[in-house]
């Protein structure tokens, strides 16, 4: 899961920044890891995204698959999730994950 570092003066088309809470993602998104969010980025299959679901929100790949929208974490130790809710459950693409040290940004294009 990921928590918003802020939220309150945010407009909904703007990119905003989460931070990493768990371990769904690793490799490529490290627990403490904060990635930037854009809600208006291509959602297409591949992208890793922000989406709501049961009630909160969740980092994962997304997977398209015979007209059914998937969640996959890239830790096995996750099981996959499929959105019932289809690409409106997806509130934004990762655009950029920042780290430690300038040489672990990276961006998602």
């Amino acid at each position: 899961m990921s928590r918003a570092v802020e939220t309150s003066t945010c407009v909904d088309a703007e990119p905003f920044a989460l931070q990493v809470t768990d371990d769904s993602m690793e490799p490529e998104f490290p627990r403490g890891c904060v990635v930037v969010i854009d809600p208006t980025g291509a959602v297409r299959d591949g992208a890793y995204v922000f989406a709501a679901l049961d009630g909160g929100y969740i980092l994962r790949r997304l997977r398209l698959e015979n007209e059914r929208v998937w969640l996959d974490a890239l830790n096995d130790a996750y099981a996959a999730r499929e959105l019932d809710e289809g690409i409106a459950a997806v509130k934004g693409v990762v655009v950029q994950r920042a780290g430690a040290r300038r040489r672990e940004h990276k961006r998602y294009d």
